[in-house]
């Protein structure tokens, strides 16, 4: 782990822009992390707690996955991420598709519908009642039009630490039950989160620069300042690491005449790749 830190470390080192990161080596349990419980912004890697605080919701018999929901105007209003604010209004799905296509598209009509649920008050008590400190939700969806260099607190919050909690509680509660509970779960939920995790549609980051169909449970995130991912990674059918990066900071244009954003994707599937090659073995 202290030579995986290393590379992580030099990589990062190499870029004019902000990275922080969390990594477990799931084999041996081992852990590092940069600037891992400092809050960044979240951008959509936020959806995963959305997403197990619905079917906290749903186990408790307060929420049902085969409601049906419609793709009104009004949800349609001030979306740039995902593909139903494209769609002529009054789709009707049930809520299992939305809670889907909140993750693997990352669609924000979808998010509100969601959310309009699982209100923020809930979403919030939900991460501090299991450990994600540094998670604040304030938004339905990011708010548009704001400036590359927006405050943090702009919008929605995370750490990199957080990121990866949350995930390996999934895991843990994918396989056993009182693991589960304290998600306010159970585990057939947890390892439907981590299926609908790894039907993800953007494989830029985590996924890039690893093997052809290994199973990767990964939720992506894209903001004006920055780009991110957290994701549960196997080899085989092993659980192999769990890697969460935080790019932030990124300007349109690098010294080099670059897009900031390529340079940034292309950091994180470095990353992922040294990990990779350095756990789960």
């Amino acid at each position: 782990m202290d030579r995986l830190a290393r590379r992580l470390g030099e990589l990062c080192d190499a870029q004019p822009f902000s990275t922080s990161w969390y990594v477990r080596d799931l084999v041996t349990g081992a852990s590092a992390d940069r600037a891992g419980a400092v809050p960044t912004p979240s951008a959509s890697t936020r959806k995963t707690s959305i997403m197990m605080a619905a079917f906290k919701a749903v186990h408790e018999g307060r929420l049902d996955l085969d409601e049906p929901v419609t793709i009104e105007a009004e949800y349609q209003k001030g979306v740039a991420s995902g593909t139903f604010h494209h769609l002529t209004p009054g789709v009707r799905i049930p809520l299992r598709d939305a809670i889907v296509h909140m993750i693997i598209t990352s669609d924000n009509v979808s998010t509100r519908i969601v959310v309009d649920r699982v209100d923020l008050d809930e979403l919030n008590a939900y991460c501090r009642d299991i450990g994600l400190e540094g998670t604040v939700h304030r938004f339905k969806i990011p708010p548009l039009g704001l400036p590359w260099d927006h405050p943090a607190e702009a919008v929605t919050t995370t750490t990199p630490a957080d990121q990866g909690r949350l995930l390996e509680l999934i895991l843990a509660g994918a396989a056993d039950e009182k693991a589960a509970a304290f998600l306010g779960s159970t585990s057939r939920w947890c390892a439907y989160a981590l299926d609908i995790l790894s039907w993800q549609v953007h494989r830029s980051m985590i996924p890039a620069l690893l093997p052809f169909g290994a199973r990767i449970c990964n939720k992506t995130g894209r903001g004006v300042r920055g780009r991110s991912d957290a994701g549960l990674v196997y080899r085989g059918d092993r659980p192999a690491y769990v890697l969460t990066a935080f790019v932030d900071q990124i300007r349109d244009e690098l010294p080099d005449g670059m897009p900031g954003w390529s340079a940034a994707v292309g950091l994180v599937a470095k990353l992922s790749r040294a990990c990779w090659e350095e756990t789960g073995k």
